[in-house]
């Protein structure tokens, strides 16, 4: 109870953290139909380049898979997408107009990038639909407590969610009962209730049973066009169910991109990490 008891007080919904009110002036400009530009990213950890003079491009709406072998600079790259980490050159828009690499990662998250983790974080001690209530978007005032009343639009948001994610019949059940892949489901959800504009998914199906899986893909491919939805992932199998596109990478940098059938075809990626 003492957890739960502190949850509900540091996460009141009349409260309104100054981390998370977005920048004033920053509008996301998506005219020119891409949504993330990454170009000439360069960084450097004790010597080790981890991302050389990378140049990525995702369109809005679109539904992006990232593949390549451990250490091909696949988590730095989110981590600058993020904010996390700062390159030493290069630059990263978010749209036309909005310079990534100038804001914290409060303020990207803010905007509407949103990053799932490959292992899930979820607030085990509460409900389904408790976890959703949380982490819906910080700049509505109202709702002192917890289990303060809602409003009709905001039920409505948290019944398309649990719709989106599967999890309708599971609303009153504690988070910390479901299964590995009803948690990953939530936790994308959560993200959703942000509505995000673009979405960063970390391994989604590692230690999933094949049933969840194929649940996964259906829910990947749904979010495609309401959301930009980039996927770094190592289930080849899985890659193929979802992607019109893939890149891989390899060394920092982009190696190849296409089709899965063209990157599978291309003798490059298969000397590097197909493995012939």
């Amino acid at each position: 109870m003492k957890t739960l008891d502190t949850l509900r007080t540091t996460m009141r919904r009349d409260q309104v953290w100054d981390f998370m009110r977005p920048k004033q002036g920053l509008e996301l400009d998506m005219s020119h139909g891409t949504i993330l530009y990454l170009e000439d990213i360069s960084v450097t950890f004790d010597g080790f380049r981890a991302i050389d003079h990378l140049n990525l491009y995702i369109d809005a709406g679109e539904l992006r898979c990232i593949i390549g072998p451990n250490g091909a600079g696949k988590t730095t790259m989110m981590d600058i997408i993020t904010g996390k980490t700062r390159p030493d050159t290069g630059t990263a828009w978010f749209g036309q107009t909005i310079d990534l690499l100038r804001l914290s990662e409060p303020e990207i998250a803010s905007l509407g990038i949103g990053r799932k983790f490959q292992k899930p974080t979820v607030f085990e001690p509460l409900s389904v639909m408790e976890n959703l209530e949380l982490a819906m978007a910080a700049d509505k005032r109202v709702w002192p407590t917890l289990r303060a009343r809602l409003t009709a639009e905001q039920r409505t948001r948290i019944d398309e969610v649990l719709e989106t994610i599967g999890l309708q019949k599971h609303r009153a059940q504690r988070a910390g009962a479901l299964s590995h892949g009803q948690k990953q489901w939530l936790e994308i959800g959560m993200l959703l209730m942000q509505d995000p504009y673009l979405l960063l998914v970390d391994e989604p199906v590692a230690g999933m049973t094949h049933q969840e899986m194929d649940r996964t893909a259906e829910l990947l491919k749904s979010l495609a066009g309401k959301h930009s939805v980039v996927v770094v992932e190592h289930d080849m199998d899985f890659v193929r169910s979802i992607a019109n596109k893939v890149t891989v990478l390899h060394q920092g940098s982009v190696l190849a991109e296409g089709t899965m059938d063209e990157v599978q075809n291309d003798p490059r990626v298969i000397e590097v990490y197909l493995g012939g």
